[in-house]
């Protein structure tokens, strides 16, 4: 018989070593190589077992397929990412960077779920009872089916289950509780690990749905093992910039639903609200149209948004001209004004210091909002107002062509319903006939303010 020997395996992926790391070389987790006897040269062999007659397989087509309809939350934004309401016995896992309103917003989701009347077991991990129903008189949160208690020991927690009997339970966070079966402080992978599966398990079997807050890495990432974001069923990501109040709930997978949806709502000093029709949080107050401005139509999800492009152009002296953007990608600002001094006419733009940015904080990324920086730079450059209802939506290539976007068709309908009856896109063909067109459409607002005038 082989002599035992003993080494090092990763819990994550399974990859050994002679000895012990800190950091999987196979996974790169850090944390999850333990030590594991192995024994070599012994054959092992697993010995089958006959399945009970309920869990014999069958012809797929027999199979009874038993339909879980959504049940409200009665957050519709945070329905609508859920793709309808929370299914009985589904674990959805809500991440976030600290401070994002995470634990606001799941005490909302707890407050509206009892109102219902359905009971709802509240776990803070991290915040005392008294921290929690502090923020729940402030946010209006408070009802009879809402228990609330503040444990870290995962056999404990069960315990307030088997109590309580909610419909919904809440643990927040997944980080924070730890369990006595497993070594370890919590936050650990391999107490992640053991609390999640734990809470998964108990959801399944008892058809209990399972709202668990995780933590994010410096980077965004979900703290703790991959398996994580495995086993639950919905991967929910609240996001969100501190200098401004609007936060945003993004599916990156969901059993239940799409994963292209996106939930919108606003921290408020009572809480946070929904924001259903987001369409005027991206758009300036000015009455009168001013130079250097322009709308697209974002998209965020399936969700379609007016963001408004402002610019500034200064005239410098100095041998090179500023470039300065917020909300917006500075390379691709700095080939537009490129595209538009070759491909425009506007060959001026290489002495004058130019200045980009959004409305309301939005952060741009897609190509599509590109013809409407360029229109706003043309705009201010030529110092022509355009006019508040133009729109401009389409990517701009270095040969100054215009190419559309996806979803053109949604985004010119959500321009019509919200009053814009002129849009500028790929039907242009050129840059540059689309900056012509833009002042155009200046010119003749500039005239017809003049006429009104006298």
């Amino acid at each position: 018989m082989a002599k035992p020997s003993t080494a090092y395996r990763c819990t994550e992926c399974g990859w050994s070593t002679v000895k012990w790391v800190g950091r999987c070389a196979e996974c790169q987790q850090w944390g999850t190589v333990v030590e594991a006897g192995t024994e070599t040269g012994l054959v092992r062999s697993l010995q089958p077992v006959a399945p009970s007659a309920a869990r014999a397989a069958r012809p797929i087509a027999q199979v009874e397929a038993e339909l879980t309809a959504h049940r409200p939350s009665g957050v519709g934004e945070f329905d609508r990412v859920l793709g309808g309401g929370i299914v009985a016995g589904a674990a959805i896992l809500l991440s976030g960077e600290p401070g994002v309103g995470k634990s606001t917003l799941l005490l909302e989701v707890a407050a509206r779920v009892a109102a219902t009347g359905r009971r709802v077991l509240y776990v803070s991990a991290e915040e005392s009872t008294a921290q929690v129903r502090l923020r729940a008189g402030r946010t209006g949160a408070l009802h009879d089916e809402l228990y609330l208690a503040s444990e870290t020991d995962l056999a404990t927690i069960l315990g307030q289950v088997d109590e309580v009997s909610p419909e919904l339970l809440i643990v927040d966070s997944v980080q924070t509780v730890s369990s006595s079966l497993s070594d370890g402080l919590p936050g650990q992978p391999s107490q992640v690990r053991e609390v999640a599966s734990t809470l998964i398990r108990v959801a399944k079997e008892r058809d209990l749905p399972v709202l668990l807050v995780g933590h994010v890495t410096k980077d965004g990432t979900i703290a703790g093992p991959r398996l994580l974001e495995h086993l639950v069923d919905v991967v929910c990501q609240f996001e969100g910039d501190r200098q401004t109040a609007l936060r945003f709930v993004r599916a990156l997978k969901n059993r239940f639903g799409p994963t292209d949806e996106v939930g919108c709502f606003e921290m408020t000093g009572d809480g946070i609200a929904e924001v259903p029709d987001p369409s005027g949080l991206f758009l300036s107050r000015s009455r009168t149209a001013v130079s250097g401005t322009c709308v697209t139509v974002a998209l965020e999800g399936r969700r379609a948004l007016p963001v408004e492009v402002q610019a500034l152009v200064v005239g410098t002296k100095a041998p090179q001209p500023r470039r300065v953007v917020n909300g917006v990608d500075p390379s691709r600002v700095a080939m537009i004004i490129a595209v538009l001094e070759r491909r425009a006419g506007l060959r001026q733009l290489g002495e004058h210091d130019v200045y980009v940015s959004t409305v309301g904080g939005v952060r741009l990324v897609e190509p599509a909002a590109d013809l409407a920086i360029a229109v706003a730079i043309a705009s201010a450059m030529r110092d022509r107002a355009v006019p508040h209802e133009l729109a401009a939506v389409g990517e701009i290539s270095l040969a100054g062509e215009v190419r559309p976007v996806a979803s053109a068709r949604q985004r010119a309908a959500e321009a019509r319903r919200l009053g814009y009856t002129a849009l500028l896109d790929d039907e242009l063909g050129s840059v540059r006939a689309a900056v012509e067109r833009a002042m155009i459409a200046a010119t003749g607002a500039r005239e017809r303010e003049l006429d009104a005038a006298f």
